[in-house]
């Protein structure tokens, strides 16, 4: 059975109000990277740059990050940005859902292997289900699901959707 728990509507009023969010807190920034996690947190990355650029005078820089979600430690990650481009930087590494925490957490390790101005998390839905020690600075949507349920994003169709599953 599908449940829809977002709906187009509900999805940009949360892509614009992370992308506010995004701003507040880099209000000084020159530069801002938005580090997308291939798939899903790469597309809702898109989405929030697009915003971003209508708001703020600074450059919004595109990243995408890509591991293996079943097996990042094996796998590792790589970015779409030589190390040298994000030192010393304000980055925002975003996924579509957090649900154990592990994606993010690998990526944040990545990240941290360089001196960075600041760095944050941002995802549409936090499923409360963590098993790591990390948090989204910014969300769309906290959920309490079972671990039995699956929280599946459509960013395909014209009108996109956040689906329990």
């Amino acid at each position: 059975m599908e449940n829809q728990i977002l709906n187009h509507q509900q999805i940009q009023y949360k892509i614009r109000r992370i992308a506010y969010q995004i701003y507040e807190s880099n209000v000084d920034e020159e530069e801002i990277i938005l580090a997308g996690i291939e798939s899903g947190g790469l597309e809702f990355t898109r989405k929030i740059k697009a915003v971003l650029e209508k708001i703020t005078p600074a450059k919004i820089t595109l990243c995408k990050v890509t591991m293996d979600k079943e097996a990042p430690l094996e796998s590792g990650v790589t970015t779409s940005l030589a190390p040298e481009a994000y030192q010393n930087r304000s980055i925002v590494l975003i996924d579509d859902v957090l649900n154990s925490g592990s994606t993010l957490i690998y990526g944040v390790h990545h990240f941290l292997k360089q001196p960075l101005r600041q760095l944050k998390t941002a995802v549409l839905v936090n499923r409360n289900h963590k098993r790591y020690p990390v948090k989204a600075d910014f969300k769309g949507l906290s959920l309490s699901t079972s671990l039995q349920e699956h929280v599946r994003v459509d960013f395909s169709a014209k009108n996109y959707g956040v689906y329990l599953d």
